[in-house]
């Protein structure tokens, strides 16, 4: 029997069997309130179509990457879990924040397939007048607390030369277009996956610039370069050239292969109809396979290998 023959009876006989067993997964990924939960959402309804109903996705909600990492230790062969990619090596070296909390299950984590990253905003107002990282001085800008964003822009700051020159807002992100719309604030920033539906909103409402980054900044933040195309915003005219923090869907090797190929097929097959209802998904692509620093599950490298996608040593 040739291989391709070999191969095709091998998924004919995967999909029969989700045709007769129900799959029940749980999807942990983000606060209710986060771009990220209504992804995990769009997921679970994506399963179920594309399966027809072979595998039922629960989306959980979590208060974080580290969290949806820790709780490997206590989880089953049913958990899939996002996290930016770089978490897992630290997690299974047992640094920065897994200091003093490694586990051998954190080396039983092996990655499904990428999702949006975590691109940065850099928003200001039309009225403010800016239009590079210099012209913030003397600005009043909205950083937020405690979210991803919030530590990164303030990275920025200092690594630009802007610490202790700007005016640093005290408002709730989720207040950002409101006081930019009334004058309260230049600009704010925020990191999630783009289209960001707040720079939507304000991009819309009341006129706003994104702002790029150069090279030489780029290198400065040691984050993944990531171009957002022009049109993706009202008035934006020009590519805007930003940062960004990777995210990929993980699961464990108690996972079976039949169940992580299932996943993974079902989600790129999807993918493109999810991009029709959400932007987002439009920006994963092959190219963000190369994201994933860590090891795939032995049924998505199937899966990979089936369509011909290049996968690097670390990933196998």
């Amino acid at each position: 029997m040739k291989l391709a023959t070999i191969l095709l009876s091998a998924a004919v006989a995967v999909t029969a069997s989700f045709a007769t067993a129900q799959e029940r997964v749980t999807y942990k990924s983000a606060k209710s309130t986060s771009s990220y939960y209504q992804m995990g959402v769009q997921i679970a309804e994506a399963m179920k179509e594309g399966t027809d109903g072979g595998v039922i996705v629960t989306v959980e909600e979590s208060q974080g990457s580290v969290q949806n990492v820790m709780e490997v230790r206590a989880r089953g062969a049913d958990y899939v879990f996002t996290t930016p990619p770089a978490l897992i090596g630290l997690a299974q070296q047992g640094k920065a924040m897994f200091d003093g909390k490694s586990d051998p299950a954190f080396d039983t984590i092996r990655a499904l397939f990428p999702i949006p990253s975590l691109t940065m905003h850099f928003v200001v107002s039309d009225a403010s007048g800016v239009t590079d990282f210099s012209g913030l001085e003397g600005k009043t800008i909205l950083l937020g607390k405690g979210s991803f964003g919030a530590r990164e822009g303030e990275k920025y700051l200092g690594l630009f030369g802007l610490e202790g020159k700007v005016d640093l807002a005290d408002v709730e992100l989720s207040n950002a277009v409101a006081a930019l719309k009334n004058g309260q604030i230049d600009g704010f920033v925020t990191a999630g996956s783009y289209p960001a539906p707040n720079v939507i909103e304000a991009a819309a409402t009341t006129g706003v610039t994104v702002l790029s980054l150069d090279e030489d900044q780029i290198g400065q933040t040691k984050r993944t370069k990531l171009v957002i195309p022009a049109g993706t915003y009202a008035g934006q005219d020009s590519d805007i050239t930003t940062t960004s923090l990777p995210v990929a869907a993980f699961t464990t090797t108690a996972m079976s292969d039949d169940v992580a190929y299932q996943l993974t097929k079902t989600f790129w097959e999807q993918r493109k109809k999810m991009g029709e209802a959400a932007p987002w998904w439009n920006g994963v692509n092959e190219g963000l396979m190369s994201s994933i620093t860590s090891k795939l599950h032995p049924g998505a490298i199937r899966y990979y290998k089936e369509i011909g996608y290049a996968l690097t040593d670390a990933q196998m």
